[in-house]
């Protein structure tokens, strides 16, 4: 018989989600989720597992993100992003930025 113990193990559900975007080498953005930021750079950046769009627009660098507890919940967010135009993403962007002070 085992001992039962209150440690929470992590699931699925504890990961959290993000929404992010990327500056492309041609100065365009793009806008995608992920559990693992790093790991997502990295594949934009070259492994081949990255966006088709990005492929040919490497290297890309990250320009924002934001978290969500939910699959579903930073899907609609993207959503949402790519719905905006290009000034309107830009601007996202930079209020993050300012708000960061970067």
């Amino acid at each position: 018989m085992s001992a039962k113990t209150n440690e929470h193990a992590p699931t699925v559900a504890d990961t959290p989600w993000y929404v992010y975007m990327v500056f492309c080498a041609d100065d365009t953005l793009y806008t995608g989720i992920t559990t693992d930021l790093e790991r997502r750079l990295k594949e934009h950046n070259g492994n081949g597992k990255g966006a088709r769009y990005t492929r040919s627009r490497q290297p890309v660098r990250l320009a924002y993100y934001e978290e969500h507890p939910t699959r579903s919940a930073a899907g609609k967010r993207e959503a949402c992003i790519k719905g905006l135009d290009a000034k309107a993403k830009r601007r996202l962007v930079k209020n993050s930025a300012d708000l960061l002070n970067i």
